[in-house]
C-alpha cells in the first residue's frame, strides 16, 4: 500500500513558475513509475509526465514538453513536478499517482496509487 500527498499549488500568473512535489509514504516506492495528471474542471483528467524508477525513462504530454520537468528523489520518497512558462490553459488539479509495474504509461488505469490533488491556476 502506497499513500501519496501532493503540495505546491497555488495561483500564479502567465509565464510563471511553480514545483509540485509527491510525498509517498508505504515500501517499494523506489521500484514503481510515477506519473502526474491533471484535470480541469468539465474535463476529462489527462496525462501529464511519468518517470519509470530508475529516473532515466521520462515521458511528457506534448503540451507539457519543454515547459515541465519531471524528477524524483528517491532518498526521500518524493516526485517533483517543475513547472515553467505556465499558460492558463495549464490551470487544473493535478495528480500524482504511482505504478507498480513500472510501465511509465500515459494511461491512468496502469496506476493504483493516487493522491488528493493540489490546484494549480494560472491567470491570465
Amino acid at each position: 500500500q502506497v499513500q501519496l500527498v501532493e503540495s505546491g499549488g497555488g495561483l500564479v500568473q502567465t509565464g510563471g513558475s511553480l514545483r509540485l512535489s509527491c510525498a509517498a509514504s508505504g515500501r517499494a516506492f523506489n521500484t514503481y513509475a510515477m506519473g502526474w495528471f491533471r484535470q480541469a474542471p468539465g474535463k476529462e483528467r489527462e496525462f501529464v509526465a511519468a518517470i519509470r524508477w530508475s529516473g532515466v525513462n521520462t515521458y511528457y504530454a506534448r503540451s507539457v514538453k519543454a515547459r515541465f520537468t519531471i524528477s524524483r528523489d528517491d532518498a526521500k520518497n518524493t516526485v517533483y513536478l517543475q513547472m515553467n512558462n505556465l499558460k492558463p490553459e495549464d490551470t487544473a488539479a493535478y495528480y500524482c499517482a504511482a505504478d507498480p509495474s513500472n510501465s511509465g504509461s500515459y494511461y491512468d488505469t496502469a496506476y493504483d496509487y493516487w493522491g488528493q490533488g493540489t490546484q494549480v491556476t494560472v491567470s491570465s
